[in-house]
């Protein structure tokens, strides 16, 4: 297995296994930090109603997904992590200009590929 593959990107959350936190857009939420997880998980559910799980993620299976068609919504953290990696597996995803996207009220760079 080739090492960028275990990187570790960030932490995701799920109530099971096909059951995870998405954007309203359906991509599955990346943060950077487990701390930035569970603040996203307040926003959305402030009273805690949903039990979740946050679990690492790592650059192997982001791929993976990917490649099955899923998207992905990285904050910054998890994107400065996911970005170098991708662009060296010859995805050509975009550098993020997260200080544009904030100010458009975004928190997320949502990927997903292309699949023909």
């Amino acid at each position: 297995m080739p090492a960028n593959e275990t990187k570790i990107i960030g932490f995701f959350a799920y109530s099971s296994p096909r059951e995870v936190v998405c954007t309203d857009n359906a991509a599955c939420i990346i943060a950077g930090f487990q701390k930035s997880m569970e603040e996203y998980l307040k926003e959305l559910d402030p009273h805690n109603r949903k039990m979740r799980t946050i679990r690492k993620t790592r650059f192997g299976e982001i791929m993976q997904g990917l490649l099955q068609g899923a998207a992905y919504a990285f904050d910054e953290d998890a994107y400065s992590r996911f970005y170098p990696l991708a662009r060296e597996a010859g995805l050509e995803v975009q550098p993020a200009d997260f200080a544009e996207q904030k100010s458009k009220g975004i928190r997320f760079f949502t990927v997903q590929l292309s699949l023909q």
